[in-house]
C-alpha cells in the first residue's frame, strides 16, 4: 500500500505582494501603538518590546493559516509541487546587507574596539554552551525517554543533532556540512530543521523580551555598561551634529550607497563562493574540508563584503548621511527582516514532535544558563550576553537585529561576532557531535 504523504497546507494568502502588505500592516500598527505616551499601550510596550511584537504578530498570522513560508499543492495527477514565499530571501539577501551598510556609516571603529574583550568572551561562552549542551541534553532526555535519543546507523538521533550544532554555532553552511560529514538519514532531516526553527526562534523571542528589561538585568548582573553607553552617546552626538532636514537627493544618495554596496557584495560573493567550492571540494583532508565549508557560502561572503565596504565608508564623508536619517532607513529594513523571520514560525509546530523539541529546549537552556553564569562572574552587560548568543544561534541574519535593538550603532558588533561563528561553526559542531555519540544509548 502506497504511503500517503501529508501535505503542507496552502495558506489563505499565497501572493507575496499581499503577504508583504500584511507584514507592513503589522509593523504600522506596532509602531503607531508603541508611539503612544500614555494609556494601556504605553504600559504594554514597557513590558513587551516593539521588536518582539514585530516578530510575534507575523508568527500568529502563520499559525492561523493566513500566511506561510512554504506549502505544497497536489494536482489531479497526484503530483506534488512545492511553493514558498520569497519575502525572507529578499529581506535577508537585499535588505539585511543594505541595513548593515546604513547602520555602519556612522561607526566609530575605535569606540567599538574599546568595548573590550567581554563581547568575545560571551560569544565563546555561547559556543561552549552549545558544544556541551548537546551531550548533556541527550544524557538527561535518555533517562526519561531513551527511544527519543536512540536510533542506529544513519537514523541515529545524535547524527541528526550534529546538524543542529552546526547551525547553532555557525549557520546554514555549517549545518549542511554536518549532514554530509555524519551521513544522517535525509528523510528524517526535516525533523531536525523543524527543531532548529522552533527552539532557536523561541530563544530569540526571549532575548527580545529581555531587551525591554535591560537596565534591571544589567543591575542584577552588576554589569559595567560605561563603554557601551559612551559608544551610544558618541554616535548620538554625531547624529545630532550632522542632523538636517533630508531632501530627495539625500534619500536617493543613501539608497545608492546602500544598494550599490549590496550589488557589489553579491557580485564578489558569487565569484568567491564558486572559487572556494572548487578549492575546498578538492581537499583530501576531510576534517579540514568540513571546517572550511562556510567559505563556500555566498551568504557568508555577501555579509562579510557588505560589512567591510560599510566600515571603509565610515571613514569617508558618506558618514555625514547619518544626519539625513541613514540609520533610520536601515532600521526600517531590519524590522521588515524581523517580520519575515516571524512568518517562518508556526506556533502550533511546537507540539508536533515534543521529544526532539524537548532535547532542543534542554540544550538551549544549558547554553543560556552558562551565558548567564559567565555574565554574572565577569559582570558583562546583557547586550554582550544577547548578541554573543545570537551570533552563535542566529548567525548573521539575527545577531545584528538583536544588537541594533539596543542601538543602531551596535549592529556591526553582532555581524563581526557572527562572522567568527561561521569560522568556528564546523569544528565546534564536530566536537559536539563526537561527544553526543559517546553519550548516546
Amino acid at each position: 500500500m502506497q504511503e500517503v504523504k501529508e501535505l503542507i497546507p496552502a495558506p489563505l494568502f499565497t501572493n507575496d505582494t499581499i503577504v508583504f502588505g500584511l507584514l507592513m500592516l503589522c509593523l504600522g500598527i506596532i509602531f503607531y501603538t508603541s508611539s503612544k505616551k500614555k494609556g494601556g499601550w504605553h504600559s504594554f510596550y514597557k513590558i513587551v518590546p516593539a521588536l518582539f511584537m514585530a516578530y510575534m504578530l507575523p508568527a500568529v498570522l502563520t499559525t492561523l493559516g493566513l500566511i506561510a513560508p512554504e506549502w505544497e499543492i497536489q494536482n489531479a495527477n497526484n503530483e506534488i509541487t512545492e511553493h514558498s514565499s520569497s519575502l525572507y530571501y529578499v529581506a535577508s539577501r537585499y535588505l539585511l546587507p543594505a541595513a548593515l551598510v546604513l547602520m555602519t556609516l556612522s561607526l566609530d571603529l575605535k569606540a567599538v574596539f574599546s568595548l573590550g574583550p567581554k563581547a568575545l568572551i560571551m560569544f565563546l561562552t555561547g559556543t561552549i554552551g552549545i558544544i556541551i549542551g548537546g551531550p548533556i541534553a541527550i544524557l538527561l532526555i535518555s533517562i526519561i525517554s531513551p527511544e527519543t535519543v536512540g536510533g542506529a546507523g544513519p537514523d541515529a538521533v545524535w547524527r541528526g543533532l550534529s546538524t543542529l550544532a552546526g547551525s547553532w554555532i555557525g549557520g546554514g553552511a555549517n549545518q549542511t556540512a554536518m549532514l554530509e560529514v555524519y551521513g544522517y538519514n535525509q528523510k528524517l532531516y526535516g525533523g531536525m530543521v523543524f527543531v532548529d526553527i522552533v527552539v532557536a526562534n523561541i530563544w530569540m523571542a526571549l532575548l527580545l523580551i529581555g531587551i525591554g528589561k535591560t537596565e534591571k538585568i544589567d543591575k542584577w548582573l552588576k554589569a559595567d555598561t560605561s563603554a557601551i553607553e559612551r559608544l551610544k552617546e558618541k554616535v548620538s552626538a554625531f547624529s545630532a551634529k550632522t542632523e538636517r532636514n533630508p531632501t530627495l537627493t539625500d534619500y536617493m544618495v543613501i539608497g545608492a550607497i546602500a544598494f550599490v554596496t549590496v550589488g557589489t557584495a553579491h557580485f564578489f560573493a558569487g565569484h568567491l563562493s564558486v572559487f572556494f567550492k572548487d578549492f575546498v571540494g578538492g581537499m583530501l583532508n576531510q576534517t579540514l574540508k568540513s571546517s572550511l565549508t562556510f567559505l563556500t557560502s555566498s551568504f557568508f561572503w555577501m555579509i562579510s563584503i557588505a560589512t567591510t565596504i560599510a566600515v571603509i565608508l565610515s571613514f569617508t564623508k558618506a558618514k555625514n548621511f547619518e544626519g539625513a536619517g541613514a540609520s533610520k532607513i536601515g532600521s526600517i529594513f531590519i524590522y521588515i527582516l524581523v517580520a519575515t523571520i516571524g512568518m517562518k514560525m508556526d506556533l502550533s509546530m511546537i507540539f508536533d514532535n515534543l521529544g526532539l523539541v524537548a532535547i532542543g529546549v534542554v540544550w538551549m537552556t544549558i547554553h543560556a544558563g552558562l551565558l548567564i553564569l559567565v555574565a554574572k562572574l565577569i559582570r558583562a552587560p546583557y547586550f554582550f550576553l544577547a548578541v554573543g548568543s545570537q551570533a552563535n544561534v542566529g548567525g548573521a541574519a539575527s545577531a545584528p537585529i538583536v544588537a541594533a535593538a539596543f542601538h543602531p550603532s551596535l549592529a556591526t558588533v553582532g555581524v563581526l561576532l557572527a562572522v567568527v561563528g561561521y569560522a568556528a561553526g564546523t569544528l565546534g559542531a564536530i566536537i559536539c557531535a563526537e561527544l553526543m555519540q559517546i553519550v548516546s544509548p
